[in-house]
C-alpha cells in the first residue's frame, strides 16, 4: 500500500470516527439534558476534557504514543482559547434563540475560509466555493427557524465564531508546524481546556439555568449518562483534533454539519422528534453539497497528484543532494515520521 493510500485510508476512518462518536454523544446528552434535567452543559465539558486527559495519560503509560513537549506558550494559549471558544458558545446558545444560534454555527465556514485566505494565502476553488454555499443552504433550511436578534446575543455569537474559527486553525497549525501528531497536542493542551472550563463553567451555567451544579440532585441514573458521555467524549475529543490535523478546518466544519443531518434523522427516528417537510429538503440540499465539495476536493485533488508525479522525473535529475528537499522545506513530516521521499505541499482541504 503506498503512503497516499495509506493517508487517505487513515483520513477516511478519522472522518468515520467523528460522525459515529459525534452522533453517538449528541444522543446521550439530549437523553442527559431534556430527559434527565441536567443542564450544565459548560461543566459537563470540563468533565470530558479531564476524562480525555486521564484516558490519555493511561496511553502514555502504557507507551501507546510518545510525549513530546514543544512551545508551552502555544499549548497554553492554544488550550484557554479552546476553552473560551467553547464557553461562548454556550453563552451564545443562551442568549439567542435556536435559529440565531444555528446561523452562527452556519457562519463559522465562510469566516474559516476568510480567515486562512487573508492570512494563509490559501486557494479556494470556485466550484468548492459553490458546494460550500450549497451546504450552508441546505442545514439553513433544516435547522434554522427563527431569527430573533438581540445586540449581547449578537456580540456573543460574533466572538464565538472568531475564537471557534482561530482555534480550529490552531489546531491544523501548530501540528504542522511543530511536527506533533493529533494526540500529543491533545494530551498537552487538555489540561488547560480544562482548567479554563472548570472555572468557567459553573457560572456559565449558573447564569444561563439559574441553578447550581453542585446542588443538582445526582441520581444513578444521571450518573450513568454522565460516565457514558464523558467515555466518548475521549472519542470525539480524539477524532476532532485527528480529523483537523489530516485535513482542514474547513472540512471539519463540512463535516460537522453531516453529523447535524444525521442528529436531526436520528432524533426523528429513535426520540420521535417532531419532522416537517422543510427538515427533509434541507438535509437532502445539505447531503448534495456535501457530495459535491467530497468530488470536486477529490478531483482538485488527483489533480494535483498527477501534477507533482509529471514533476517527479525533473526534480530527480536536478538533485545532486538528497538532503536538499528536506533542508529547503519541501519536505514534510506526518504525525513526526519522515516520508521516504520529497512530498509536495498540497491543500489540506483536497484531502476530504
Amino acid at each position: 500500500m503506498s503512503e497516499n493510500q495509506r493517508f487517505q485510508l487513515g483520513t477516511l476512518g478519522a472522518l468515520s470516527l467523528s460522525v459515529v462518536s459525534s452522533v453517538s454523544i449528541v444522543i446521550c446528552n439530549k437523553a442527559l439534558i431534556s430527559s434527565l434535567g441536567f443542564t450544565f452543559a459548560t461543566t459537563l465539558t470540563s468533565w470530558h476534557l479531564l476524562v480525555t486527559f486521564c484516558s490519555l495519560h493511561v496511553a502514555l503509560w502504557m507507551k501507546l504514543f510518545e510525549h513530546k513537549p514543544f512551545d508551552a506558550r502555544a499549548v497554553m494559549g492554544f488550550g484557554i482559547l479552546n476553552g473560551i471558544s467553547i464557553g461562548l458558545l454556550n453563552l451564545s446558545l443562551g442568549f439567542n434563540s435556536v435559529g440565531f444560534y444555528q446561523m452562527t454555527k452556519l457562519a463559522i465556514i465562510p469566516c474559516t475560509v476568510l480567515l486562512e485566505t487573508l492570512f494563509f494565502r490559501k486557494r479556494f476553488s470556485r466550484n468548492i466555493q459553490l458546494s460550500l454555499v450549497i451546504l450552508l443552504m441546505g442545514v439553513g433550511i433544516a435547522t434554522v427557524t427563527d431569527l430573533q436578534l438581540n445586540v449581547l446575543g449578537s456580540v456573543l455569537s460574533m466572538l464565538a465564531v472568531v475564537t471557534t474559527c482561530v482555534a480550529q486553525i490552531m489546531t491544523n497549525t501548530i501540528q504542522k508546524k511543530f511536527k506533533v501528531s493529533s494526540t500529543q497536542l491533545l494530551y498537552q493542551s487538555c489540561p488547560y481546556q480544562a482548567l479554563t472550563l472548570f472555572v468557567i463553567g459553573p457560572f456559565l451555567d449558573g447564569l444561563l439555568t439559574n441553578k447550581n451544579v453542585f446542588a443538582f440532585k445526582y441520581t444513578p441514573q444521571v450518573l450513568f449518562f454522565i460516565v457514558l458521555s464523558c467515555l466518548i467524549s475521549v472519542s470525539v475529543n480524539f477524532s476532532t483534533f485527528l480529523v483537523i490535523g489530516k485535513t482542514s478546518p474547513v472540512t471539519y466544519q463540512v463535516l460537522g454539519h453531516l453529523k447535524t443531518c444525521l442528529v436531526l434523522a436520528f432524533g426523528y427516528v429513535l426520540l420521535r422528534d417532531p419532522f416537517s417537510w422543510r427538515n427533509i429538503l434541507g438535509i437532502l440540499i445539505a447531503v448534495i453539497g456535501m457530495v459535491l465539495y467530497s468530488y470536486y476536493c477529490t478531483a482538485e485533488n488527483q489533480q494535483k497528484a498527477s501534477e507533482a508525479s509529471a514533476k517527479l522525473p525533473e526534480v530527480k535529475d536536478s538533485e545532486s543532494d538528497p538532503l536538499v528537499g528536506v533542508e529547503s522545506g519541501s519536505g514534510i513530516l506526518v504525525d513526526g515520521v519522515a516520508p521516504k521521499a520529497p512530498v509536495w505541499s498540497s491543500n489540506k482541504d483536497l484531502h476530504a
